[in-house]
């Protein structure tokens, strides 16, 4: 019998080159003993390479990042990513999270920065790779992590880096005689500014910053607090090694130092107090890709394709 037009999932080729396409997905599992784990992973489909793995406790942006992180540093700039749309990538207008927590945008606007498309469906079937990659290693995984008696997540994560290579030794299809169009891998540097969390904050009475219900002053590169008017609005970011910033009127950039709820020690009760002394942070370079003006209108853009059967980057 005919099968309908929209029901149908036809087998297609591998792409043509390594670093076309990168298909990409988290899957809870049991992966150690009483403990449910979501393993992101990123597959490319020409080689069947595992190109990055990140467990997490939840799906979350930071285990994509983890990802996006690896593929960078080990390949350089990918093609394109498709990702599933029944997963936090997809952009939720009903009970929308604040845009720090919408992980659709915030990868989407670090691909755009490095000129990546991004690509999402509904079907698993349109990511079959990545859907028999988790079937594999479901079944193979929770004995090597058994065996070599990791019994923590971070101990997961270090296992995976070496237990990726092995794998893919084992059943990748060799890299010799297939055309690599990764783009060349960005310094360090930018990598940890393009892998991060981004959201629009307004300067407090006390010229501070608030963000997950911690206060921040903004310090320039002297280390000494600078102070902004009540009402303005800044541009707050955590780099990916969790460093934070500040970058206000779009060329402005300050570290952000958290405010302790109490002081450790009295200036006047205790006779060993000395006052600390300004630290001169590490300032990120103007060229910096945080705007506000520019991820503000790019929020705006992906609200417009919330119903797009195939979301791409604008």
């Amino acid at each position: 019998n005919l099968v309908a037009l929209e029901d149908a999932h036809s087998r297609r080729p591998r792409a043509a080159y390594f670093g076309e396409l990168q298909q990409m997905d988290a899957t809870p599992y049991e992966w150690i003993p009483a403990q449910i784990w979501h393993l992101h992973l990123a597959i490319d489909d020409a080689t069947g390479r595992i190109t990055g793995g990140w467990f997490d406790t939840q799906e979350t942006l930071n285990g994509y990042y983890h990802v996006f992180h690896q593929i960078l540093t080990t390949y350089g700039i990918p093609y394109k990513f498709f990702t599933d749309r029944r997963t936090v990538f997809t952009y939720k207008k009903k009970n929308s999270p604040s845009i720090d927590e919408d992980t659709y945008t915030q990868f989407a606007y670090a691909c755009k920065q490095l000129g990546v498309e991004l690509g999402s469906s509904s079907v698993p079937q349109a990511k079959g790779r990545v859907e028999r990659l988790n079937q594999t290693l479901q079944s193979r995984l929770p004995v090597e992590l058994r065996l070599a008696g990791i019994t923590t997540i971070d101990a997961a994560n270090e296992f995976l880096n070496s237990y990726i290579k092995e794998f893919n030794e084992k059943f990748a299809l060799p890299l010799h005689g297939i055309k690599s169009v990764f783009e060349v891998q960005p310094k360090i540097e930018k990598i940890n500014l393009i892998l991060a969390v981004l959201c629009e904050r307004t300067v407090d009475t006390g010229h501070c910053l608030r963000h997950s219900n911690k206060y921040y002053r903004m310090i320039d590169s002297r280390g000494n607090q600078v102070h902004y008017r009540k009402g303005t609005k800044v541009m707050f970011i955590q780099a990916f090694d969790g460093s934070q910033y500040c970058c206000v009127n779009d060329k402005d950039i300050y570290a952000l130092e958290e405010i302790p709820e109490h002081e450790t020690k009295s200036k006047d009760l205790d006779i060993d107090y000395t006052p600390p002394k300004p630290k001169k942070p590490r300032i990120p370079p103007m060229n910096h890709p945080w705007r506000r003006q520019q991820f503000g209108k790019f929020v705006k853009q992906q609200e417009h394709h919330q119903n797009d059967q195939d979301t791409k980057i604008a």
